[in-house]
């Protein structure tokens, strides 16, 4: 979204700050600019208010133990206090689930934070756009999250229908 011209702001748990530099070899100070990295006990930020406008949020990916806390209106980090100020707000909060299979606690989270407003969005990409590589298939999550801002993009093709 950055390369987009958006501004982004970013806000990682300790352990999603080892997952990223583990799983994607990504080190916060490595962020481009356009991009501002929020601390996550930091609730005096702009992002625990209200005031400060934005078009959205998403939770990429989001554990079941964050999932759990933004179900429940537990507002103890930037994370989930900002998650709060999406739904109180109306404003989109995208959550994508990271684990499976999914429990009945987790799948009674996710019903509890789809009534409040939320939008459950798992990582299940589509294939009809016959996908060549693992690039193509996070394109099409990643832009399906886009879809949920409103926001344009061309990550993935479009299905079309099938002529007959």
């Amino acid at each position: 979204m950055a390369a987009m011209g958006w501004d982004v702001e970013v806000i990682l748990t300790q352990i999603g700050e080892k997952v990223l530099a583990y799983e994607c070899g990504v080190e916060i100070k490595a962020f481009s600019s356009g991009i501002h990295v929020h601390a996550i006990d930091d609730l005096f930020s702009s992002l625990a208010s209200g005031s400060f406008r934005n078009d959205g949020m998403v939770v990429i990916p989001c554990s079941m133990n964050t999932l759990g806390l933004l179900a429940n209106g537990i507002g103890d980090n930037l994370l989930a206090r900002a998650a709060q100020v999406m739904l109180k707000e109306r404003r989109p909060l995208v959550v994508v689930p990271r684990e499976m299979p999914y429990n009945i606690i987790h799948l009674e989270n996710m019903l509890r934070l789809a009534r409040a407003g939320g939008i459950i969005l798992p990582a299940s990409p589509g294939f009809y756009h016959h996908p060549q590589s693992m690039d193509d298939l996070v394109r099409h999550v990643v832009g399906r999250v886009l879809d949920q801002l409103g926001i344009e993009h061309t990550l993935y093709k479009r299905w079309e229908g099938v002529l007959t």
